[in-house]
């Protein structure tokens, strides 16, 4: 598990390119695999535990009718902290993802409150029919929190839930929720929980950075919020792109480029009022960010109601693309496919010019 992650390129290729050869391998900082599945949180980034885990422990306290379950990944998805403070309450399904939702919906109809866990890629292609048949057409009352969503994962399709987002938008009464970080992941919990019917959330695990604390963020289902203003870009974003949509727009002013930030944790129901009033706003450029495929996503939702609204904005997408994407350590991959703080910079500054 920690052989280094191999330079697709070699110096010989890189000089035929016309490219200056790669740095010797002294001198680059060395990756492993567990690159692959390392915190998203950058260098010096605060961050917190699990947050999750810990929300989720601290609502059932209060909460008697909640129940954990999960299909084999209790540790990789912070349930773990709930099993060793609620056992009685806890149910492993084991390596069987139809099951797991199968017994979910159960458990909801007898009155029980599940919060159901298992990474993104498992939920909606392994078990997507019984989410939509069991769960979502009763309208039933299961939380459902998927790690590994979009791109944060370095272990290649079979792990890298890009079109996560666009299979949950399709199921009808489906709630989708894109939480940035630590902070709205804490909010999160309680708020879904309060909620009557079945919710999709993307869920960070691990060491989840803290950002939108210090912005006085408070979330609300079906809420988007603006986190700051700015009079020549737009950036609407969810996720763990908003956070980088914050770190593009500091680097970007000082380029004396005004970068306005939306966040929009509830990708389902859209608060179009919001999106609409931000985006009719003339002037500026609308770039949508997202860490998901071009297909379906925010970025199509939007743009559907752009249209039906008669708005026409100058309009970019910041997307992973409609394809199979390669394994690898996430910094490398983030930079690849463009979602990279420094990638987004490059990708608006080409944009304005």
């Amino acid at each position: 598990m920690n052989a280094p992650i191999k330079n697709a390129a070699s110096p010989s290729s890189a000089a035929q390119a016309g490219t200056p050869p790669p740095a010797p391998a002294a001198a680059r900082p060395r990756l492993t695999t567990s690159a692959m599945i390392a915190s998203i949180a950058g260098e010096g980034q605060r961050t917190k535990p699990a947050p999750f885990g810990h929300a989720l422990v601290k609502l059932a306290e209060e909460r008697p009718e909640i129940v954990g379950m999960t299909a084999d990944l209790s540790k990789y998805t912070d349930l773990h902290l709930f099993a060793q403070a609620h056992p009685e309450r806890f149910y492993q399904m084991g390596m069987a993802e139809q099951l797991l939702f199968g017994a979910a919906a159960g458990m909801a109809k007898e009155g029980a409150l599940p919060f159901v866990t298992t990474y993104a890629v498992f939920a909606t292609r392994r078990a997507y029919d019984f989410i939509h048949q069991t769960i979502a057409e009763d309208d039933l009352n299961v939380k459902i929190a998927c790690a590994l969503p979009g791109l944060t994962s370095g272990y290649g399709p079979s792990h890298q839930a890009t079109e996560d987002l666009a299979l949950m938008r399709a199921i009808p009464g489906l709630m989708v929720i894109d939480p940035c970080d630590a902070h709205e992941i804490e909010q999160v919990v309680p708020a879904i929980a309060a909620h009557k019917g079945p919710v999709y959330m993307r869920l960070l695990r691990g060491q989840v950075p803290l950002v939108l604390d210090e912005y006085g963020y408070r979330f609300e289902i079906g809420r988007a919020q603006l986190l700051r203003g700015g009079n020549d870009v737009l950036i609407v974003s969810s996720g763990l792109l908003t956070m980088r949509a914050l770190e593009v727009a500091q680097a970007l002013a000082a380029d004396r480029v005004d970068v306005a930030v939306l966040h929009v944790p509830t990708i389902k129901p859209l608060d179009t009022a919001t999106l609409l009033r931000e985006c009719a706003q003339p002037g500026r450029l609308v770039v949508v960010a997202e860490n998901h495929s071009r297909v379906g996503g925010l970025g199509e939702a939007l743009a559907t109601e752009l249209l039906e609204a008669g708005l026409a904005p100058r309009f970019k997408r910041i997307a992973l693309p409609d394809a199979f994407l390669d394994a690898g350590a996430l910094p490398t991959l983030h930079d690849r496919y463009g979602i990279s703080a420094a990638a987004m910079s490059a990708s608006i500054r080409s944009w304005l010019h």
